[in-house]
């Protein structure tokens, strides 16, 4: 019997302790891969909290500027009638 042999039980042991070594290998890699996509859908969780935050503020301080042009357009309105009226 040799090291080749399928039915030695040494030959047998070893190629499984061969392949245990492989998928623990390909385990390590997987969970790896799959720790770094984690980490980078956390980065683009923050970065989204972030420009949602960063949006809000700019709506905020952009809605006066349409109040403002509607007040003077009605001002505007309101000078040229009583002109003509007058």
């Amino acid at each position: 019997m040799t090291e080749t042999d399928p039915n030695n039980p040494v030959a047998v042991a070893l190629e499984l302790e061969r392949l245990r070594g492989t998928l623990e290998a390909g385990f390590a890699r997987a969970d790896g891969q799959l720790a770094l996509l984690v980490q980078r859908s956390d980065q683009t969780d923050k970065q989204l909290a972030d420009h949602e935050s960063r949006l809000d503020a700019l709506e905020r301080t952009r809605w006066p500027l349409a109040s403002i042009g509607v007040l003077t357009a009605t001002a505007g309105l309101a000078v040229a009638l009583w002109e003509t009226v007058r």
